[in-house]
């Protein structure tokens, strides 16, 4: 990461080596000796999490601030979701089915990032959540278009890392799920979904309500593949019982193919954030 300075003062990291060189004495083996920053059993106690909310916030901004990235379309969908050549490893029937849109999401992704080329990976950059299925064709299509693409991957409880495709210095690893949802969203020029579980409903439905209440401009958001999400919501039926309006309907569109959803995306005419919620 680069380091602007532009103070006369000693700069942390030389304090910090300076630190490290102090004659070992009971004194300076001591925990309240370190330098705060520079201690990592203080910063992970609970007082501390306000500022590591502010450091999961700063490290990665200012690092694509560093890469002028601009913009980016994010890409939302299924971990479980294998490649098509790996499909008879899937739990289901149906899921083996899905993989389907493990090349549609790579070549969406390949299409997006030959025209993000154009930008010197500033624009319309792609974004994953960094992990396996779709994520993985995500970061794999932007690879193949021989351009670069980010990774938010998450701490689990589980064995955990980033796909092979992410672009290493665009490879990001949050504890916090609310400022990695940030993330996602702060740059987002389109959002897409893929068929996936809870972690992409979390996802999806956040992200809508962002732009359903005004609080987010309105963007193209394509979910791809309407068979699967008519079969797994009832979209029709909560603008029926009334707890969403008809015209919420209208915030999304379904799509099948990579090509369709770049065509809505190039044609997509900005709108501003909504000033009222209809219905209410």
């Amino acid at each position: 990461m680069r380091e602007d300075r532009h103070n006369p003062f000693r700069d942390a990291q030389t304090d910090r080596s300076t630190a490290s060189e102090v004659p070992d004495t009971p004194q300076t083996r001591s925990s309240a000796y370190r330098l705060a920053f520079a201690d990592d059993e203080f910063l992970c106690r609970d007082e501390l999490r306000p500022v590591r909310l502010q450091l999961e916030l700063l490290k990665p901004e200012m690092i694509m601030s560093e890469r002028e990235i601009t913009s980016t379309i994010v890409m939302f969908g299924g971990a479980r979701i294998p490649e098509p050549s790996q499909k008879h490893t899937a739990r289901t029937e149906t899921l083996a089915g899905l993989s389907t849109y493990y090349d549609e999401a790579r070549e969406f992704a390949r299409l997006m990032t030959v025209k993000s080329n154009e930008t010197g990976c500033r624009e319309n950059v792609i974004v994953t959540g960094g992990g396996p299925g779709v994520m993985e064709a995500g970061n794999r299509g932007a690879q193949d278009a021989g351009g670069c693409s980010i990774g938010l991957n998450i701490v689990l409880p589980h064995e955990q890392a980033p796909n092979l495709y992410v672009t290493p210095d665009l490879s990001f690893n949050f504890h916090y799920f609310a400022i990695r949802k940030m993330h996602f969203l702060m740059r987002a020029r389109a959002i897409t979904i893929f068929p996936g579980g809870f972690g992409t409903m979390d996802e999806l439905f956040e992200s809508l309500t962002l732009i359903q209440t005004g609080r987010m401009e309105r963007v193209p958001f394509l979910l791809f593949g309407r068979e699967f999400w008519e079969r797994v919501i009832n979209w029709k039926a909560l603008a029926d019982a009334g707890t969403i309006s008809d015209e919420d309907l209208d915030l999304f569109r379904f799509v099948n193919t990579a090509q369709e959803a770049v065509e809505i995306i190039e044609n997509w005419e900005p709108a501003p954030p909504r000033d009222e919620i209809p219905g209410r």
